[in-house]
């Protein structure tokens, strides 16, 4: 063997283990990990973003960013392949007098178990064997790794489906409380908040581990995970700012699983984050917004036991917690634009707002009990629509104890 075989054995060495270690982390380690081999899907998610922006409306952006997450999962079985059959083609031709070629040749009939081509020397076969078994098990990991995908996107999207009819498509917070005083159904909040408080510790769970799931669209062009999320904790801070008292318990503690959820997710995502944020401190979204949706509350027939200042001093406290890490990871993963998401560079500022469907009863019959007719509600001014774009002047923030 000489130098330059033995040098380009240790470097064929090198591959298959860096492809090994891709496998592992990205695979079979129950934990967030990073590896240089994954800088292919990197690129695949970046040119559909770019072709994204080539577009000017967001449904057709929406079609094309949902190609993208499967592109990018293809792109790595594929890099891991060809890592594969480029490092036993390096050992290979190390270990034996053969040519480059027909070292290639070799490594990609056992690799991909063609058999077109095997070797005559010892040592070469066991080589053949070792990258015969490599490839199957890739492929077989793979196929493995796809269902687990999809059983954790499953249990994702059945809440953010079932949120549609509650609070909108795209979900809004306010939104989520009108539409369950409307119905008489204000009760069922509590349930709603448990229930999404534990989908918020599910999520922490698999899209940290999994980071594939946060580039994996919703069915619904509206609809998205974190623009859902963020819907549910701005009702119950809502709750919690208006009326403390007759706010559920539950609505607490799914505030603190979401920002729990979101500060996970930004750190496998190596998004900067404040960990512990003041009361105090100031937020992007707008008292004015805040105060059109206080006034649509009492509308619809919440009560306040709190003025219109410390409410809001109570809210901001609250939102304070997941505003600006929701905003990152809203804008990382392109979520719709919706209201109170913060501003997206990829769909140029637009805004969609959720519509309150018709009420529609046969013969012209009037609202029954525990209903509100929808005409006693106003819908959402489109001069407050937008938040407030970071570094932009906005009204300011009132001064007030957090909570």
């Amino acid at each position: 063997m000489t130098a330059l075989r033995l040098v380009v054995l240790l470097v064929g060495i090198a591959v298959l283990v860096a492809d090994a270690y891709s496998v592992l982390t990205v695979l079979i380690v129950p934990r967030a990990a990073s590896s240089r081999l994954t800088y292919p899907m990197v690129l695949s998610r970046s040119l559909f973003r770019k072709i994204s922006q080539m577009s000017h409306t967001f449904a057709t952006q929406d079609r094309i960013l949902a190609l993208s997450e499967p592109v990018a999962l293809i792109t790595l079985l594929a890099t891991w392949l060809l890592m594969a059959v480029l490092g036993f083609t390096l050992v290979s031709w190390g270990i034996s007098t053969q040519t480059f070629e027909s070292a290639f040749s070799e490594a990609g009939s056992s690799v991909f178990t063609l058999g077109f081509a095997f070797a005559h020397g010892e040592g070469s076969k066991i080589v053949d064997f070792v990258a015969a078994g490599t490839g199957m098990i890739l492929v077989a990991l793979q196929i493995a790794y796809l269902p687990t995908l999809y059983a954790a996107y499953n249990r994702r999207e059945t809440l953010v489906t079932l949120l549609e009819s509650r609070a909108g498509s795209p979900a809004w917070g306010p939104e989520l409380l009108i539409r369950h005083q409307l119905v008489g159904t204000v009760d069922n909040l509590a349930g709603l908040f448990a229930d999404w408080e534990r989908w918020a510790a599910d999520v922490a769970e698999s899209h940290s581990t999994y980071p594939s799931l946060l580039y994996l669209r919703s069915p619904r062009t509206k609809n998205s995970w974190i623009v859902s999320l963020m819907a549910v904790m701005d009702a119950a801070a809502l709750l919690l700012a208006i009326d403390p008292e007759g706010a559920p318990i539950e609505g607490r503690m799914c505030i603190r699983m979401g920002f729990t959820c979101l500060r996970d997710i930004a750190q496998a995502t190596r998004i900067p984050y404040d960990d512990d944020p003041l009361p105090d401190d100031p937020i992007q979204l707008p008292e004015a917004q805040f105060a059109d949706a206080r006034t649509r509350l009492l509308a619809a027939g919440f009560t306040s036991s709190r003025s219109e200042a410390d409410a809001w001093a109570h809210f901001r406290g609250w939102r304070v917690n997941y505003e600006s890490v929701g905003y990152a990871v809203a804008s990382k993963f392109n979520a719709p634009p919706a209201m109170w998401t913060g501003p997206r560079r990829l769909f140029r500022g637009e805004s969609i707002e959720p519509t309150r469907p018709v009420d529609r009863r046969p013969g012209g019959e009037a609202a029954g009990p525990g209903d509100i007719p929808r005409d006693h509600v106003p819908e959402p001014r489109p001069d407050l629509v937008r938040e407030q774009a970071p570094g932009s002047p906005g009204p300011q923030d009132s001064d007030g104890p957090g909570s």
